[in-house]
């Protein structure tokens, strides 16, 4: 264990970010290698990635692996979730990939779900949910397309579907009845969650304060300095019982209370070794997804970036500042534009729909970002990247 710094610690905003973009393994060219391997080892060091359906551009779970492992190929996420099964899809603070080794993390929230379903899915009855049962255990499992005796409804809202059978499986999703056995694009398949992992029942839930201890390890894993706002991101009502492991592992030399340069009012923690990441490394390029673990935190990237980046896909087109689905350019430690992008796949280029410069890189660094921009352009067009 590297040796314990006088407290209070404090570093430098540089510093924190080193430590930050260490973690998300954002500093290397290739820290996991390539192939399924590398795929599975990223969503283990980040804890999950997450899954979104907007498809202007790449999928947001595809572009946050490809930036961290060049050579990646969308059919390595497929072979984790439906052959090796090591991955599987649950919410985290948004509908995400997490290791399977950490499902009985997510078994009491499925219980919690079957207890007290939510108002979201409607009146789904048992009778509802023991039919889809029955018809899973006959049929093998299924994706909405393959159901075509649905009488269709209205929708409720946008997003719904006519097909109340979409309403049952995504409420059993969520009470860990199925599990997303398969996935093409946006369209799901479904089977019975013991049966797509060969179990003969659930594995044993964790207890809150083993959940409690890994919300804070993964925090620890993929920010390397940590606050209780980023550990417990969406997830408030954690924040107690953290804190109180928190103070034990400092007590007993675990854990390091942390002061940033220009962020004191803000409480952090890092383990010790950690601290011994805080030298930038070179000042690689990434053109990051507004979904990707650096950028999702908002708060935190404004604390430690001075960057404080707009969604703007559900904001009206006049009143947007960087565009519909910007993505920030990550050049070393700075953050230094934002480039809202758009895929032409029949033609296989992007088209630049709008660039916002966020500070000046230099003509060297603008030539940089340029030749990334084209390796990007061939991730985003070339087959293996299309639906």
């Amino acid at each position: 264990m590297a040796r314990l710094p006088k407290l209070p610690h404090t570093i430098s905003a540089a510093g924190a970010r080193a430590i930050w973009l260490h973690a998300q393994r954002l500093d290397a060219e290739a820290p996991f290698g390539a192939g399924p391997a590398a795929a599975q080892a990223a969503i283990e060091q980040l804890g999950y990635v997450q899954i979104d359906t907007i498809h202007v551009i790449e999928r947001c779970h595809h572009h946050i692996l490809w930036s961290r492992i060049p050579e990646y190929r969308r059919s390595d996420l497929a072979a984790l979730q439906s052959e090796s099964k090591s991955i599987f899809e649950y919410w985290t603070h948004a509908l995400s990939y997490v290791p399977t080794r950490d499902l009985p993390f997510f078994i009491p929230a499925m219980k919690a779900y079957r207890e007290n379903p939510s108002a979201w899915f409607g009146s789904v009855t048992r009778a509802e949910i023991a039919t889809m049962t029955r018809r899973l255990k006959s049929e093998g499992a299924l994706s909405i397309r393959d159901i075509d005796d649905d009488e269709l409804v209205d929708k409720t809202h946008p997003w719904a579907s006519r097909k109340p059978s979409k309403r049952v499986l995504q409420l059993m999703f969520y009470q860990g009845l199925v599990t997303i056995s398969a996935r093409e694009g946006m369209l799901k398949t479904y089977d019975l969650l013991t049966r797509h992992f060969g179990w003969e029942k659930l594995p044993r839930p964790a207890t809150d304060r083993q959940i409690t201890a890994y919300l804070l390890d993964r925090a620890l894993r993929s920010q390397g300095v940590v606050s209780l706002d980023s550990i417990c991101h969406l997830a408030a009502s954690r924040k107690p019982a953290v804190r109180e492991l928190i103070e034990s592992r400092v007590r007993r030399k675990l854990l390091v209370p942390v002061t940033i340069a220009g962020a004191e009012k803000v409480p952090h923690w890092a383990a010790p070794e950690s601290l011994e990441r805080q030298h930038a490394q070179a000042d690689r390029i990434h053109i990051l997804s507004p979904f990707d673990p650096l950028i999702i935190q908002r708060k935190r990237l404004k604390l430690l970036f001075d960057y404080e980046h707009l969604f703007e896909a559900y904001v009206p087109a006049e009143k947007r500042k960087l565009g519909y689905f910007a993505l920030p350019v990550l050049v070393g430690d700075k953050v230094v534009a934002a480039i809202d992008l758009k895929t032409d796949r029949r033609e296989r280029r992007l088209i630049v729909q709008n660039w916002t410069w966020i500070a000046d890189c230099g003509t060297e660094a603008k030539a940089a970002i340029d030749e990334a921009m084209h390796v990007f352009e061939q991730f985003q067009c070339t087959p293996h990247a299309q639906d």
